[in-house]
């Protein structure tokens, strides 16, 4: 004993072999509970490797819960939508027994999982064409007579969305009520963030940072959740989501727009009943954020749609929230439904697709089993992590038969959508990425009918001619140091 006081050295190491023993052992026992398989074993993978800088990166990325008080109002507002929404599932039953036996079961999953009925009589214009989404949603602000409810991820107050906010203010001026919810981590990394929240300052504009993270107050989580939803509600009568933030196209970066890297999106403009379930996730996440409960305002029921050229008509959409305020991850248990569903094409458009195992079994199963399976995503990518773990899958996709489709530079295709046979679709918020599974709370609209399904075809068919085709032999031909920076960031992605 003498002898190891009088060598603190050895005392220090001896400390710390028996602190990382400690955290190992409890690594063993604590990570495999509650988590995917292969997130378990990427966690026990770095703890064993260096197991007190592990455990520290645990404790600070290692857990998705929100916090009792997040959980707890989402609850409430669960149970305030199941007791009024079998008497809107009661008119739309005979609606729902026209759909296919599959479609109807998709139906039931997403009513279990995000409590939100299927809606019929819908009015869907999809718009792909940026610049004219912002210019569309401005004019709508242009209208608006009781209220204005604005969520994107991220939003900026720039040369290209400045008419939007313009927009906001005048409709504050003349009596509108403006609320406006952005992600506070998301939306601080823009240039002009501090340029909008002085803008802002004055305007009447009600306004909060999504999941901020505020220690003095209490709020302490996970760093990197996201509120990654994007939301426009006017006056509960027309709607918008899908897939832009509310940010000039090349995301006010100059090396961006010196390069000519622009954002390529897609967003529906939505009429109907299926409005009022968009107005209640933003409702969600405005009281989470504020405390204000806006059950009464998005309680009225949306006028009919109006007729419009261009719009699709007599659409049956369900509004599929998911994140971390739910227990099951909502939009990974829908699409794995979907995809295995598939009998004859799946055509899939996800900026970061970085599956985990069971999509990618989905995937590559439908893919084998004789449908035809394609995958859009872009030739560059803007985030160096999620670019290479999302290449890593490449090989096994192309070797199961799925058509991986390159667009092409400069340009970011940031859409979000898919299709199944002809009959179903999906737009929204949501990537194919684990991250979009477990972390950001995110927001997807499933669409059924032939003629909206045909729609998002005309958009997928434009994103094929400007795309070059990925082969197997091409990329088997790939340099060691590219494969092991994928492999290397795949296991990253993991770490959730």
């Amino acid at each position: 004993m003498t002898a190891w006081l009088s060598s603190p050295g050895a005392a220090i190491s001896a400390i710390l072999v028996a602190v990382d023993v400690a955290i190992i052992v409890c690594a063993l026992v604590v990570l495999p509970g509650g988590r995917r398989p292969q997130t378990a074993m990427a966690w026990l993978i770095l703890i064993l490797a260096v197991p007190l800088f592990g455990f520290l990166l645990f404790l600070l990325f290692g857990r998705t819960s929100v916090g009792r008080k997040r959980r707890a109002r989402q609850e409430e507002v669960n149970a305030a939508i199941l007791a009024r929404a079998p008497l809107a599932e009661l008119a739309d039953a005979e609606r729902q027994a026209d759909l296919a036996p599959l479609v109807q079961g998709f139906v039931r999953l997403n009513r279990e999982l995000g409590v939100l009925p299927m809606t019929f009589g819908n009015s869907v214009e999809l718009i792909d064409d940026y610049g004219g989404c912002v210019a569309a949603m401005a004019r709508e602000v242009a209208t608006a007579e009781q209220y204005v409810h604005v969520q994107f991820y991220i939003s900026a107050w720039d040369e290209v969305t400045a008419p939007f906010f313009e927009e906001l203010v005048r409709a504050v001026e003349r009596g509108v009520d403006v609320r406006f919810l952005f992600d506070h981590i998301g939306s601080r990394g823009i240039p002009v963030h501090k340029e909008m929240l002085r803008n802002l300052a004055g305007t009447g504009i009600q306004w909060a940072a999504m999941l901020p993270i505020r220690p003095l107050k209490g709020e302490v989580r996970r760093p990197d959740l996201r509120n990654h939803r994007k939301i426009l509600v006017v006056d509960g009568r027309v709607a918008f989501s899908g897939s832009l933030n509310l940010i000039e196209p090349c995301y006010d970066k100059p090396k961006n727009q010196r390069l000519g890297r622009a954002w390529v999106e897609l967003m529906a403009r939505v009429e109907g009943p299926a409005v009022q379930e968009l107005n209640v996730v933003f409702a969600t996440d405005w009281l989470t954020e504020t405390g204000e409960d806006l059950r009464q305002l998005v309680s009225d029921v949306p006028p009919p749609p109006s007729e419009r050229a261009g719009a699709v008509t007599g659409v049956g959409l369900q509004v599929v929230p998911s994140g971390p305020g739910f227990v099951s991850e909502n939009n990974l248990r829908l699409f794995n439904s979907m995809l295995y569903s598939a009998e004859r094409r799946l055509s899939l458009t996800s900026p970061y697709f970085v599956p985990d195992d069971s999509l990618l079994y989905a995937v590559t199963t439908a893919a084998q089993r004789g449908v035809e399976v394609e995958l859009f995503v872009s030739a560059t990518a803007d985030q160096f992590m999620v670019a290479h773990a999302q290449r890593s899958y490449y090989e096994a996709l192309l070797r199961a038969g799925v058509r991986i489709w390159l667009y092409p530079e400069p340009w970011v295709l940031h859409a979000k959508h898919f299709t199944v046979d002809d009959h179903v679709a999906v737009v929204g918020s949501s990537n194919m990425d684990m991250r979009s599974f477990a972390l950001n709370y995110e927001v997807v609209m499933m669409m059924t009918g032939r003629e909206v399904v045909a729609r998002l075809e005309q958009v997928q068919q434009t994103y094929r001619s400007l795309s070059t085709e990925l082969s197997l032999d091409a990329w088997l031909g790939r340099g060691r140091r590219q494969r092991y920076v994928d492999n290397l960031m795949r296991l990253t992605a993991t770490l959730q």
